[in-house]
């Protein structure tokens, strides 16, 4: 048994227990500190129903040397009088400065692994987030009156309409740069006229849909996150499932649907674009004629090329929506957590869509498509 004071913080060994009592307040922090470390340091439960008083101090010494000892924070009995206090201070006791990084090569083969954890709990996540969300689309279309054609239209609005100024500029500002620089290259071979080929292809099959995605993933997926974020923050899906309102129905199909609708709408303004901008450098930078180049394009271009590029547009428009709704509903309530997983969506989105852009390619090569 270990006494600090006669009125100050006591740890008595009963069997596999420890039994406090005493006062455990700021008064006696440093008495608190010594009991704690005479007491056992293996994991054990801890009843401290018999303490007097008790404070912010002795809440977080108690939680913090129950996390030192390997124990849980639920193994720790508190009086019901002091169940509040510790219910407060519980989420915050670890909020302290991190330690100094360690550098070396064991220290980087366990950051290695805890980042592989966790991009593996992410993956396991979106799947998992990805059978809820086709489940819940099969039950509204067994139940229309679930679907809100309301909040739907409103994100088409968001996410499609309002981004064609930009999807349309950027497309056409790249097509050119392609034209323009591949003009160079061809011009050594004598072959600058095969820059209507390399223009079209490039852009019908990957530049299209590839700066569509990207352009979505940081503009739409981060506005998802942030505006499901704050409602997470602000209690407001709480507040829905106490109103018996799915949150899934309510904020992820809508933002879903609105996706996939005009992410292949997007692509293909994309795609005229592009070909705007390089026609627009063969016509007045290498001496092609607009005639001369869409006829180029109508004897050389097949449907093909189109079609695969559109193919992908729906499963980048699935792979954003989800991304931004998951992360979005992962925020834990506090500003600093909408900031993190806003980036973690858009890093996430960018990532996975360029992933997916790659692995396509190579199989539409291997099948001679």
């Amino acid at each position: 048994m270990t006494v600090a004071s006669n009125s100050g913080p006591r740890v008595a060994v009963d069997g596999d227990r420890l039994r406090l009592s005493g006062s455990w307040t700021l008064d006696h922090a440093a008495a608190i500190a010594q009991a704690l470390r005479s007491a056992p340091q293996e994991s054990c439960p801890i009843d401290a129903t018999g303490v007097d008083r008790l404070d912010s101090l002795g809440v977080v010494q108690l939680l913090r040397h129950a996390r030192r000892t390997g124990s849980f924070s639920d193994a720790i009995e508190f009086r019901e009088d002091h169940l509040p206090l510790v219910t407060a201070i519980e989420d915050v006791t670890d909020d302290r400065p991190r330690g100094k990084r360690e550098y070396g090569f064991a220290a980087a083969i366990g950051r290695l692994g805890f980042a592989v954890a966790d991009n593996w709990a992410e993956i396991v996540a979106l799947v998992s987030f990805l059978g809820e969300s086709l489940v819940k689309l099969l039950r509204m279309a067994r139940e229309p009156r679930r679907f809100r054609a309301t909040a739907t239209v409103a994100h088409m609005e968001q996410v499609g309409l309002d981004a064609v100024p930009l999807v349309a500029l950027l497309s056409c500002l790249v097509g050119a740069v392609i034209a323009f620089r591949g003009s160079n290259i061809l011009a050594d071979f004598g072959a600058t006229f095969y820059v209507v080929e390399l223009v079209s292809i490039a852009f019908l099959r990957e530049f299209g849909v590839l700066l569509t995605s990207i352009v979505l993933a940081g503009r739409t997926a981060s506005a998802f996150t942030a505006q499901i974020g704050a409602m997470v923050s602000r209690e407001e899906v709480d507040a829905m499932r106490t109103l018996g309102l799915d949150p899934v129905d309510v904020l992820v199909i809508p933002r879903l649907l609105a996706l996939v609708v005009t992410l292949p709408l997007l692509t293909f303004i994309a795609d005229v674009a592009g070909l705007l901008g390089g026609m627009t450098v063969g016509a007045y930078g290498l001496d092609i004629p607009p005639q001369a180049y869409f006829a180029r394009m109508d004897d050389t271009i097949e449907l093909r090329h189109f079609l695969v590029g559109m193919a992908k547009a729906p499963v980048f428009a699935i792979v954003i929506a989800l991304i931004g709704c998951l992360e979005g509903l992962q925020v834990k309530g506090t500003a600093q957590s909408v900031g993190e997983r806003t980036t973690s969506s858009v890093v996430q989105t960018i990532s996975l869509v360029i992933v997916l852009d790659a692995l396509a390619a190579i199989w539409f090569m291997q099948m001679d498509w």
